[in-house]
């Protein structure tokens, strides 16, 4: 599990925990980041800031609101990269 600011452009994630105020919660939950959503990394900026692809939306998020966001790859691509280490 590692915040979002650290997952790559390109990586596709699955949102495992989120943390921070219940304020910031209830925000980044209206957003659409809950527990089991994928996210899509479109690209990221030089200072940290995000645009993300959430449930068919393209979002832009700062570097502190996607550091409370913690992920893990996607099952898919978890078993992608079980097939190659094999």
């Amino acid at each position: 599990m590692l915040p979002l600011s650290f997952a790559r452009t390109g990586e596709e994630v699955m949102v495992s925990k989120i943390s921070g105020s219940d304020q910031m919660k209830q925000h980044l939950c209206d957003l659409g980041f809950v527990i089991g959503s994928r996210v899509n990394i479109i690209s990221q900026s030089g200072n940290g800031n995000m645009i993300v692809n959430l449930k068919g939306s393209r979002l832009a998020i700062t570097d502190q609101m996607a550091a409370k966001v913690f992920v893990v790859l996607s099952e898919t691509k978890k078993a992608v990269e079980m097939e190659v280490f094999k």
